[in-house]
């Protein structure tokens, strides 16, 4: 048995729930003291390997606070990894830092970008006579990444997606005539959150058109289809993904050549843009809302199952390098949708790393404005239940790393 230290890191956009997963991680990797002699925390994911920048998870108190708490307790990067080829001082320090420290496992918590993370440092280590063992534990509100089911964080980010617009759509209507609220939603090539917006309709109370990067957007069909929704109801609610583009693939909300970390440009303002050129076509008023952060951090209505499944991935990621396994991601393998049941699976990250799932073309009505039953039976399961937060005072209680 491969007896050394573990570590976890967090990386990317937050979620709801990754820190359900540290929680997974960590007291998982504690029980198993007989063979994972110390649990560290990294400060920053990868950047917490390049400073030695760790937390002993022994020393955290209310360690079960982490299930309560959004957003990435330990400190999230957006850091491009290149290859050990291309960088080898990088990974001579990482290196370093494994030995000095005796790290013989980590778990990686993240999404596409950090999968690649994971991927390379594989890579690297396969190359050496020090073995390590490298888990990527999945997560992304977007739920794009292959070979599981879903993701942990998007049912949460979708649930409060889905009630935010059941109130907005409430709001929307109270007057004789209204406005056109334009609401945006995160998704850049996957619209699976938008996407989410049609159990709203599916329950009553939902908008009148959906906008999903799946569908090459036309601004002058939007104009007509809005014109005359407006006409008959005098509102209306839309809801639109960040990354819709035209028949060309141009996104729409590509207002800025500023670019991350990744080289991917920076979406934003697509609610704002829309809502001036109808305000030029049609001289109807509008309200441009993006949900921005609170769609990944609203931990006051998470899913239960989300919550749940969140920590499941982190437990078996130790779980399975502990079995030996590594260069892989926990996946999730749905057995059933009626019951809802799952299976927890270790799939090769480096069918992961960098690539998009997207939803899939028979989910969508032959027009390509709805979503068909199969959608529907997929994403219920996913946002039932609801996690109790623990309050004091009447507000939630976080916990806070040094």
């Amino acid at each position: 048995m491969l007896k050394g230290n573990l570590l976890y890191g967090q990386s990317g956009g937050p979620s709801g729930v990754i820190n359900a997963s540290a929680y997974g991680v960590l007291s998982e990797a504690l029980k198993n003291n007989n063979v994972i002699e110390k649990v560290y925390g990294l400060k920053h994911g990868i950047q917490g390997i390049l400073k030695e920048d760790f937390i002993d998870a022994s020393e955290i108190e209310d360690l079960e606070l982490l299930l309560n708490t959004p957003a990435s307790a330990f400190g999230s990067i957006r850091f491009k990894l290149k290859s050990h080829l291309e960088d080898p001082e990088t990974y001579k320090r990482i290196h370093e830092v494994f030995e000095n420290n005796n790290i013989r496992y980590v778990c990686y918590n993240g999404g596409n970008d950090s999968m690649d993370t994971t991927v390379k440092l594989s890579e690297y280590f396969a190359t050496t006579n020090y073995e390590v063992r490298i888990m990527g534990v999945p997560k992304t509100v977007d739920n794009d990444l292959p070979l599981t089911d879903h993701t942990p964080g998007f049912g949460s980010a979708a649930k409060y997606i889905i009630n935010t617009l059941m109130q907005l759509k409430c709001d929307s209507t109270v007057y004789p005539r209204g406005k056109v609220t334009i609401v945006e939603i995160m998704g850049r090539h996957a619209g699976w959150l938008t996407a989410a917006a049609h159990v709203a309709t599916n329950e009553g109370f939902g908008p009148d058109l959906v906008y999903i990067p799946e569908v090459p957007f036309d601004l002058d069909a939007f104009v007509e289809e809005v014109d005359k929704i407006f006409l008959e109801n005098q509102n209306c609610l839309i809801a639109v993904s960040e990354g819709i583009r035209d028949k060309d693939g141009n996104f729409i909300g590509a207002m800025s050549a500023t670019l991350d970390a990744f080289g991917h440009k920076q979406l934003g303002g697509v609610a704002m843009f829309l809502g001036d050129y109808l305000e030029e076509k049609l001289n109807i008023g509008y309200r441009a809302i993006e949900l921005s952060s609170p769609q990944r951090a609203a931990s006051f209505v998470r899913s239960e199952s989300d919550v749940n499944e969140a920590v499941e991935v982190g437990r078996h990621a130790v779980q399975f390098a502990l079995q030996g396994e590594t260069c892989k991601m926990v996946g999730i393998k749905r057995l059933s949708s009626h019951p809802y049941k799952i299976e927890y699976v270790p799939v090769d990250v480096t069918k992961v790393a960098n690539q998009e799932q997207t939803i899939p073309e028979n989910w969508l009505t032959e027009n390509k404005k709805g979503v068909t039953q199969d959608f529907f039976d997929y994403i219920y399961p996913l946002i039932e239940g609801e996690y109790k937060q623990v309050y004091k005072n009447g507000v939630q209680k976080f916990i806070k790393l040094r």
